[in-house]
């Protein structure tokens, strides 16, 4: 079973049986994603050896990861988050980025870690992708805690992203800068293309007759958006998850003056390619390559995972200080702190970025993304338990725009 396709056919499977056992058996409270890593782990080298990654499905699982970096990116709505919340948001990350590198610099200087710069943004991030079904369910969406939550979240994913871009690529600051530059220009002109392609005639015939057909030019655009960036992003020696996010971003705008009906056909069919296919694949390979042994061989690192979840608090939960005058009730700031310190999918890449360069060991990542998956099980529940404690909550004027009710959760 360890060659290309038997591999991909128990990791069909595993995609297949996470989310089934999740809702089979919902009072569990653990989230397909960690489900799809954990029975990653399982047939993996380290414990049933039954799959290997070879390079078709490393091919794959990169794909995933930008599938779910790209429907991060797809999922921001920019005017409801604009003005207070955003600037709280910033605000509120750019803490985090301090507390997170004084955090990561003590634990270097104890020797613990190799890497101030790779734990230190890894503390900063927020799984804005796992939080969006468990606040839909519950009602929080369309509320001004909604807001605050969503543009925490989406700082928590945009920030390290850019983070990954400019100082955990391995170039120099000024080239860094520079390849940016260089990369915001040439968004740009995407989005003008595609500005221009949807005010086109040809383009709107083309895209409304091919929605229902085999021609899909609507989920082939997408796909091209999202080569196409990635591919400039890393010639100009950028991580190519900001290509990533940004092909979502732009994407997000070609539809805004789509008919609505023709707006929710496309969603569907994203989420289908992206969380029905290729985003599992890369979850169940992060658990096939998890590097158990070190994790179980060491009682540093088995004493690690509580730390770092303890960091996780700490980095992303003191700047909701920020929040005591918009958010006077104290038991919604204590459900913003578990939910903004809920993390996974990104620890998952920084640390394979941090360990493919030498810059952290790989027990260190594996003690991390441990934390991680027990952050998504515990935080969110913690989260909801504190914000129903709290007072009615008023809705915000604003619907909740792009990311609605039927947005789906990042990895399952």
């Amino acid at each position: 079973m360890k060659d290309a396709n038997g591999t991909l056919l128990l990791i069909l499977a595993v995609a297949l049986v996470a989310p089934l056992i999740a809702s089979t058996f919902p009072r569990l409270k653990v989230p397909s994603l960690v489900m799809e890593i954990v029975f990653g782990i399982i047939i993996g080298p380290q414990v049933l050896n039954l799959a290997a990654v070879t390079p078709p499905i490393e091919l794959l699982s990169n794909l995933g990861l930008a599938a779910l970096i790209f429907m991060a990116g797809f999922e921001l709505d920019p005017d409801r988050l604009k003005g207070d919340p955003m600037r709280r948001a910033l605000g509120g990350w750019v803490m985090s980025i301090a507390l997170g590198l004084a955090v990561a610099g003590l634990l270097h200087l104890s020797g613990l870690v190799l890497s101030q710069l790779f734990l230190g943004f890894a503390l900063t991030t927020t799984a804005l992708g796992t939080l969006l079904p468990i606040a839909r369910d519950a009602g929080v969406l369309p509320t001004r805690f909604g807001t605050d939550l969503l543009a925490v979240g989406s700082v928590g994913e945009f920030g390290p992203i850019i983070a990954v871009a400019l100082v955990l690529s391995g170039t120099s600051p000024t080239k860094a800068v520079e390849s940016l530059i260089v990369f915001v220009v040439a968004a740009v002109l995407v989005l003008l293309w595609a500005h221009r392609g949807r005010d086109s005639a040809l383009m709107r015939r083309a895209v409304e007759l091919t929605l229902r057909s085999s021609g899909q030019v609507y989920i082939r655009l997408a796909l091209l958006m999202v080569a196409l960036l990635a591919w400039v992003a890393v010639e100009l020696g950028l991580d190519f998850l900001l290509g990533a996010f940004t092909a979502g971003m732009i994407y997000r705008m070609f539809l805004q003056h789509a008919a609505e009906a023709d707006v929710e056909t496309v969603e569907l069919k994203l989420e289908a390619v992206a969380f029905g296919y290729v985003i599992p694949i890369f979850f169940v390979v992060t658990g096939v390559t998890y590097d158990l042994d070190s994790l179980l061989h060491s009682t540093k690192a088995l004493l690690m995972v509580p730390l770092f979840l303890l960091c996780f608090l700490l980095v992303r939960g003191l700047p909701v200080l920020l929040y005591r005058r918009s958010m006077p009730d104290p038991n919604h700031r204590r459900a913003l702190v578990f939910f903004s310190a809920t993390a996974l999918p990104l620890v998952v890449a920084i640390t394979t970025l941090g360990v493919e360069a030498q810059q952290m060991r790989p027990s260190t990542a594996a003690s991390l993304v441990g934390a991680g998956m027990i952050s998504v099980i515990l935080f969110p529940l913690l989260g909801m338990a504190a914000y129903r404690r709290g007072a009615p909550d008023p809705e915000t004027a604003e619907a909740p725009g792009p990311i609605g009710p039927e947005a789906p959760a990042l990895g399952g």
